[in-house]
């Protein structure tokens, strides 16, 4: 894998970012992918409210040309698009039916609408035809940079970690900006290179030239100083995205997440509370009511898991398949039985760290801990610091006695992050009170 050169590349075309005009505001699938200055919760985003614009006027365009390939490929993108703004799967169908009728009327060398399928396959978590929308893009189109950001998201999410790389150079080749930068942070930061990772981020934030691209940027700078530990430095970066951009949600949720971290409970608290109010996204409902749990909060905790099990339910019916965050969520708060279930499959579409890692930490849920020691390691393969995975294989390797590999790993887990999760990170703690 050719690691240096993609972070050379990348720190060469963030560099000249100004010369290559708007930056793209997407970054990887979903939020790596959280208030004073958020707004109030039921406030509505400005990027929201001008993509709902955009689509109302190619609706009525379409009325009036009903056979425009390329306004319906462009009306499907916007469904997508406003999917991932409003956390609503409603609008995936929307999009299929308008991508298809694109391809339709115009089914050779439509990258357009290859590519928009692409992008809802992956929002689908349809990864696999994703990188088959994307690939038939490329040959269609080989410039057309667009389709690499979607051929680069969906091998990553189908471990595909040379391919991954390849695309990401690919669009960092064609299209320097938010897209391909925050794609080859991400990578960096997988394979363990969080300060190459933070410096990719920077020269990007410094080409950076509207509120919405600076409010991402620094966004997915205070998420690399949280999943480091640096709750401080990460809530300045978060509030920085806020200043920039108050409609910037990831950040709001971001904040919550820091000052949980830092023991601002009560902020913390009424951050995710407006953060969910704005985008009920799974990981929010999910992060506030381990929050809650851990102070002691059962009722209020069982209240978010209903809604992520009904924002899951909806996703479902609109074609998502989400075995991932069921699975996690099964492990620790459900059936774990279930949880190897859901996710022995989802093992069978994709074979990536995540995936790797939930898996290992169900099968431990349920006693079975010499295969789950294996997936675990497979999960720390790439060098990424991540906490989490940190605690499970050092769990799992206490549950069959390989005290010394525990006490390393559970160190190197509070080391990394002291507090990764309210709820297993006073658990590492004690294990490894208990082990010196």
């Amino acid at each position: 894998m050719r690691r240096l050169p993609l972070l050379l590349t990348t720190i060469a075309l963030c560099g000249g970012l100004a010369a290559f005009g708007a930056l793209d505001r997407t970054g990887p699938g979903a939020t790596r992918p959280a208030a004073d200055t958020a707004g109030p919760p039921d406030s509505r985003s400005a990027h929201d409210s001008s993509l709902s614009h955009a689509i109302t006027a190619d609706q009525q365009r379409l009325r009036q040309l009903p056979t425009d390939a390329a306004l319906w490929a462009r009306l499907g993108a916007e469904y997508v698009e406003q999917a991932r703004l409003t956390a609503d799967p409603a609008y995936y169908p929307k999009a299929d039916e308008a991508l298809h009728r694109s391809l339709a009327l115009a089914p050779q060398a439509n990258a357009d609408a290859l590519t928009g399928l692409g992008a809802l396959a992956n929002a689908r978590h349809l990864f696999d035809r994703a990188r088959e929308f994307a690939e038939q893009a490329v040959t269609a189109s080989p410039a057309h940079w667009p389709a690499y950001a979607v051929l680069a998201d969906a091998r990553t999410q189908l471990g595909d970690d040379t391919g991954a790389t390849e695309a990401v150079q690919q669009l960092l080749d064609r299209r320097p900006g938010t897209a391909s930068f925050t794609r080859a942070a991400y990578d960096l930061e997988q394979h363990g290179r969080t300060d190459d990772a933070r410096a990719a981020l920077r020269q990007a934030l410094d080409g950076a030239y509207d509120p919405a691209g600076k409010a991402f940027c620094h966004y997915q700078i205070a998420e690399l100083d949280r999943n480091s530990g640096r709750a401080d430095d990460a809530l300045t970066g978060y509030r920085q995205a806020l200043r920039t951009d108050p409609d910037h949600t990831p950040a709001l949720a971001g904040q919550a997440r820091a000052e949980a971290a830092l023991g601002r409970t009560d902020d913390a608290l009424r951050d995710y509370a407006a953060a969910v109010a704005r985008v009920p996204l799974s990981q929010y409902l999910l992060e506030l009511g381990e929050l809650q749990e851990s102070l002691g909060h059962p009722e209020q905790a069982q209240e978010q898991y209903r809604l992520l099990a009904a924002e899951q339910r909806l996703a479902a019916a609109n074609g998502v398949v989400d075995d991932l965050t069921l699975g996690q969520f099964q492990a620790d708060h459900g059936d774990p039985a279930e949880a190897v279930r859901l996710l022995r499959a989802e093992w069978d579409r994709r074979q990536n760290v995540l995936v790797a890692d939930a898996l290992a930490w169900a099968l431990h849920r349920t006693g079975a801990d010499a295969e789950a020691l294996d997936l675990a390691r497979r999960a720390q393969a790439h060098g990424w610091h991540n906490a989490l995975f940190l605690y499970h294989l050092g769990t799992i390797e206490l549950a069959l006695g390989r005290t010394d590999d525990a006490r390393t790993h559970l160190s190197e887990a509070l080391t990394t992050d002291p507090a990764f999760n309210p709820l297993q990170a006073p658990l590492a703690r004690t294990a490894l009170a208990g082990l010196r």
